[in-house]
């Protein structure tokens, strides 16, 4: 069976609806996407780190629980794993607060076998953080030399906005290393200052990654590719909470590539029918996970879809 791999932080969200809490969930941006395929019954490795305390182990026993072995998990023994608060508006969108207290020894992990067409998925300013750049570029020098589907998603929130034009070179080379990018519209404005998707993807995608989707919360979602430009509608929904919408659009498309046997030698000629296809298991996802305060799809949902992987 393909694998899908993913790399990237752990850290558990505390979620207030009307300034109280209502519940708290184990996270992480990549994180929400690889539970959400493990519960699908796909073959799922996380490589990530947390702290050895007790939110820590309620992590590693969450990530069990759901199919994700622990093995490429780094359990430091100094600092604190992250807790954040995330605060629903109106609009069930949320605003963050992160407390955490790494140790200076990070990622000390061995990474698992990675072969052709497994895909590997990253993102977040996880992939930007110069203290663990290093070992990021070498997990991705390694995925491209097995000729892996490498999918990335920048994620980069507006806390990060002021380091934005630093970090453009890194941003450029994990562009380089992807097969897939995957964006909101915010992410772009926080990056670039650009809000329209063709103008991302002309001036900033398209040279070094040529298949771009770009979602916008509730409006069209966008797919470029070197032949496709085509919008797809969203479904009106009553939504919980968004905070894993777009993490969970990723394992949807990744999914999808999975369920319809997508290798990495056709992905760059795939037909605007096959994109159809993976779009749709995208937006399922999302949607799916909208309707509650978890960050991935529920039991039930995976019951039902998860057949092909049986």
């Amino acid at each position: 069976m393909r694998k899908v791999i993913g790399i990237g932080e752990t850290i558990l969200d505390i979620i207030f609806q009307n300034n109280q809490p209502s519940v708290a969930v184990p996270g992480g941006s990549v994180f929400n996407g690889m539970i959400s395929l493990g519960r699908m019954g796909a073959d799922v490795s996380f490589i990530s780190e947390t702290g050895n305390d007790r939110v820590g182990n309620t992590i590693l026993e969450f990530m069990r629980e759901n199919n994700l072995t622990t093995e490429y998990m780094s359990v430091f023994p100094d600092g604190k794993s992250p807790v954040s608060l995330a605060f629903l508006d109106e609009n069930s969108d949320a605003e963050y607060l992160f407390y955490k207290d790494y140790p200076a020894q990070r990622l000390d992990v061995v990474f698992p076998k990675i072969q052709e067409d497994d895909i590997v998925v990253f993102g977040s300013y996880f992939a930007l953080n110069p203290v663990l750049r290093e070992k990021v570029v070498e997990f991705l020098e390694l995925a491209k030399e097995r000729k892996a589907i490498i999918y990335y998603d920048p994620n980069f929130r507006s806390t990060h906005k002021d380091e934005a034009m630093r970090l453009t070179s890194t941003i450029i080379e994990n562009l380089e290393y992807a097969h897939i990018v995957r964006g909101s519209i915010e992410d772009f404005e926080n990056m670039y200052k650009l809000n329209e998707v063709d103008r991302i993807y002309k001036e900033k995608i398209q040279f070094y990654c040529p298949n771009f989707l770009c979602t916008n919360g509730a409006e069209d979602i966008s797919l470029r590719t070197r032949t496709i430009a085509k919008e797809y509608p969203v479904e009106p929904l009553k939504t919980v909470s968004n905070i894993g919408a777009g993490d969970n659009f990723n394992a949807g498309l990744i999914y999808g590539l999975l369920k319809y046997n997508i290798l990495y030698r056709e992905l760059d000629t795939l037909s605007e029918a096959q994109w159809d296809k993976i779009v749709e298991c995208g937006m399922e996802f999302s949607a799916e996970v909208c309707r509650t305060f978890s960050n991935s799809v529920s039991s039930e949902f995976a019951a039902l879809k998860s057949i092909y992987f049986r």
